[in-house]
């Protein structure tokens, strides 16, 4: 079997392109070419059969000699003969491997460099040669699918291509009237149909197709069920697009092994002349034929760039359109929470590997630490030092840990994020997608007093009940509790934990990125740092991981990565800010005979002696 989930028959179809070397590719060699054959057939008519031939064996002869394009802003020649470019040939080799042999591909694209063109033409050629196809052409809008007069639309370029062709290549017994339908075609020589519909939930549903093409698929609404509807009904799939952040269907689908192209500008013969990069400032002429141009105003920002680069980003209206546009940039291209370039920047200043790496084990009953043991494939990482008998270095009440907790099935992390208050630096990150909210519970307790009862905070949503529940159970009263955070007195109530609405998350995502972006905190965890910029703003205003809106839509109920490290990050910089970081001991009022009354005294001993380590 082939990777990338290609479906193969017995009957695998080879390309092969035994006339395509005999093209000239230069426009105007190319033109004259054209011409020399019009000429020929005119005088020799018995040609025609074996020209139809060439063109059935070889679709980049077929293309490179009689598929014309069309481009309104040229000055002058609109109408121009497709010369493909190298990058051009290598996609339609791969669009037609998956489209005659099955198999999804995913074509990432800078804007303007020809791949629905291509799709189309891979389409329309097996369409035109080969019989008893059926394909189906999607698009977000009806109009984008077929508009009369609309060049935007793709069946509008299918009818360009047509009409621009010599008389005698179009199939025997075409009539336009009755075989180019609204949203159809149809080849009356051999049975081969090309359709087209706007994108429903249902599309393609109960359909049987020999291709789908998904144009723009990251703009398509409800995109997971697209893929949901589409997938039986084909083993081929294309899936079009230039990014459009990272909360649809179409970056999920980047992130699965299917064979991907990737058209970027720098490809386009035009548009990487006078290619240039830098690096720390210092130029490195790409394009060596560019030296000459010394008045140009270079701009030297450790990116690949050229002048025509350079014009659109001066033309462009953000930054996240030329994310969008020309960069390939999945999270640029979306409405970060978290600026990329500081973020980028803050890992190159800080980010730095563990100290150490392991586990600390502790009592499963109690909560108390036992014993650190270093481990390379540890859950625990720490930026700090331990003493010669495996002891953190320090005072009481010096440190706090945020948690975020999942529900231990393996879809997402359970973190620990540990910060000290005074310097505002991260000292350690415990993650676990395998421990239950009850267990998480009590290795977070275990941390807080290996610490020096250190201040604990957690998300009380979903899973974090389990936690918290188990928390108070484990009698850790120095921890956070609710309050309404739209009141001036802010006073606690009895609930332990920190519980999300729109505004206060929203708030306190701002106050740890205000904090990353003034250095007012030190964040040395490269992992939880690059996670932040999976943040994006949601339609209704509100902030949320990509993740979180990917899986709203996905009906398989697929998850991964969730943010849950800066949940925690931004928890510990919740209490550090001083938001809450005062101990509430008297929440539960208990008989001082029960056994919890027991237990809260034991845990006041602790404190006020500072003896918080038992090992075996």
């Amino acid at each position: 079997m082939k990777k990338n989930n290609t479906f193969l028959s017995d009957t695998r179809v080879e390309i092969e392109e035994p006339f395509y070397h005999l093209v000239p590719k230069t426009v105007r060699e190319n033109l004259l070419y054209r011409q020399a054959i019009a000429k020929h057939l005119m005088k020799h008519p018995s040609a025609i059969g074996g020209l139809r031939e060439a063109c059935r064996l070889d679709m980049l002869f077929y293309v490179n000699t009689f598929v014309w394009t069309f481009d309104p802003r040229r000055p002058w020649l609109k109408k121009i003969p497709f010369v493909t470019y190298d990058y051009q040939d290598e996609a339609i080799r791969s669009i037609l491997d998956v489209t005659r042999n099955g198999g999804d591909l995913l074509i990432k694209k800078s804007r303007d460099m020809g791949a629905s063109w291509l799709c189309l033409m891979v389409y329309e050629w097996l369409w035109h040669f080969y019989s008893y196809n059926s394909f189906l052409i999607v698009a977000r809008t009806a109009e984008g699918v077929d508009k009369p007069g609309d060049s935007k639309s793709l069946f509008w370029k299918v009818d360009f291509l047509h009409k621009h062709q010599p008389k005698w290549l179009m199939p025997a017994g075409f009539i336009k009237k009755k075989h180019r339908l609204s949203n159809h075609f149809e080849n009356p020589e051999n049975g081969s149909v090309i359709d087209g519909e706007a994108t429903t939930t249902n599309v393609a549903r109960g359909d049987r197709r020999t291709s789908i093409l998904l144009d723009e698929f990251a703009g398509v609404p409800n995109g997971f069920h697209v893929l949901s509807s589409t997938r039986d009904a084909t083993n081929s799939r294309i899936f079009n697009s230039t990014p459009q952040g990272t909360a649809n269907a179409y970056y999920a689908m980047t992130l699965r092994p299917i064979t991907q192209l990737r058209f970027h500008w720098t490809q386009h013969p035009l548009k990487n002349k006078g290619l240039y990069k830098s690096t720390e400032g210092e130029l490195q002429l790409v394009d060596k034929e560019y030296e000459h141009e010394v008045d140009y105003e270079f701009v030297l920002d450790d990116r690949i760039r050229s002048p025509w680069y350079d014009l659109q980003c001066e033309r462009a209206a953000s930054l996240q359109e030329i994310a969008q546009e020309l960069d390939i940039d999945f999270l640029g291209s979306g409405h970060q929470f978290f600026k990329a370039k500081i973020i980028e920047e803050v890992v190159q200043k800080y980010a730095r590997s563990p100290l150490l790496t392991g586990d600390l084990e502790y009592e499963r009953e109690t909560g108390l630490p036992l014993e650190w043991r270093q481990n390379v494939n540890g859950r625990l990482s720490l930026w700090i030092n331990l003493d010669g008998a495996g002891k953190p270095i320090i005072g009481n009440n010096q440190y706090v840990i945020g948690c975020d907790a999942a529900a231990g099935t393996g879809a997402s992390n359970s973190v620990a994020s540990i910060w000290h208050k005074v310097t505002k630096e991260k000292v350690g990150s415990y993650v676990n997608p395998m421990i239950s909210p009850e267990s998480f519970a009590g290795q977070a307790v275990a941390l807080c007093r290996w610490l020096g009862n250190a201040f604990l905070i957690w998300e009380t949503q979903g899973t974090g009940r389990q936690f918290g529940d188990r928390v108070i159970a484990l009698d850790y009263l120095n921890c956070y509790f609710r309050r309404p955070e739209d009141q001036v007195s802010k006073k606690a109530s009895d609930i332990p934990g920190w519980y999300p609405s729109k505004d206060n998350k929203l708030s306190l995502l701002g106050n740890y990125r205000q904090a990353l972006e003034t250095d007012n905190c030190l964040n040395r965890d490269e992992l939880s740092l690059r996670e932040s910029m999976e943040y994006m703003f949601t339609g209704d205003g509100s902030v949320e991981h990509v993740s979180t809106v990917v899986n709203r839509e996905d009906p398989s109920g697929a998850k991964s990565q969730h943010g849950d490290r800066v949940i925690a990050d931004a928890l510990s910089w919740h209490v550090i800010k001083g938001e809450r970081s005062q101990v509430i001991e008297t929440v539960v009022p208990v008989s001082c005979a029960s056994l919890a009354g027991r237990r809260q005294k034991r845990e006041r001993s602790i404190r006020q002696s500072g003896s918080i380590f038992q090992f075996k």
